[in-house]
């Protein structure tokens, strides 16, 4: 009967270090290295600091992508009883913009060789060096969005079977459902529309609220043992 609670808590946890993880990688870091609109400052900070960048922006992607994978499972084996096969979707979806964003990390490697001057760079002028690497920065950035459209899929459909649980709280539900919209918004502006850059304050904030509010209850009360018992006793749902 504790089994379902363990993988609860084990979810919890994951989205916990993924959640200190991706602010130290894309905001603390970034914040302390990356100038917007000064390549040429943007470069001295890296050469300067590359163990930040290296464990700061790398490192701390590389734990946040392998605790994606993780998580993967742990959901779709926490929500297969409502349905399975929505359920192995949202994981798919969820595994897709991890392998999406683990490709992108070669941009920040891109960025390293670039500033470690290998002997194929002798043609390149200080400036066109620091144009390439704002090119390999800006490339990560789109490539993260990206991977954030495969995981539009995953958190609608998280929410609809959270909704639909029984085991967890139908808030919890709609809060990701109000989420996945704020995903498809604001990855659409990111990639699709000119001069959209910035994610709106609101869309953040749902977002936020979401990723915050389910990780809280799977921490604190798991799931409800029997209506987890019912959902799994019951004819699988296809």
């Amino acid at each position: 009967m504790n089994s379902p609670k363990r993988t609860a808590r084990i979810a919890g946890i994951l989205y916990l270090v993924i959640t200190v993880a991706a602010i130290f990688a894309h905001f603390y870091v970034p914040g302390e290295l990356i100038v917007e609109g000064d390549a040429a400052t943007t470069a001295q900070n890296i050469i300067a600091s590359e163990s930040l960048f290296r464990i700061g922006m790398i490192g701390s992607e590389l734990v946040v992508l392998l605790s994606e994978i993780v998580l993967s499972i742990v959901l779709y084996v926490l929500l297969k009883p409502v349905n399975k096969t929505l359920s192995l979707i949202a994981a798919v979806s969820r595994l897709a913009m991890t392998t999406i964003h683990g490709l992108n990390l070669l941009n920040y490697y891109f960025v390293l060789q670039i500033l470690n001057g290998g002997d194929y760079l002798a043609i390149f002028s200080p400036d066109q060096i620091n144009a390439l690497v704002s090119l390999f920065l800006d490339a990560h950035s789109y490539g993260f969005s990206i991977g954030i459209a495969f995981l539009v899929p995953h958190v609608l459909i998280l929410g609809y079977l959270i909704f639909e649980s029984g085991y967890f709280p139908k808030v919890l539900g709609i809060l990701f459902l109000l989420a996945g919209i704020g995903y498809l918004i604001d990855t659409t502006g990111l990639l699709l529309v000119s001069g959209y850059e910035t994610t709106p304050g609101i869309i953040a904030m749902v977002i936020a609220v979401a990723e915050i509010a389910f990780p809280v209850w799977l921490l604190v009360k798991g799931v409800k043992i029997d209506r987890w018992q019912q959902r799994t006793l019951a004819p699988e749902a296809a």
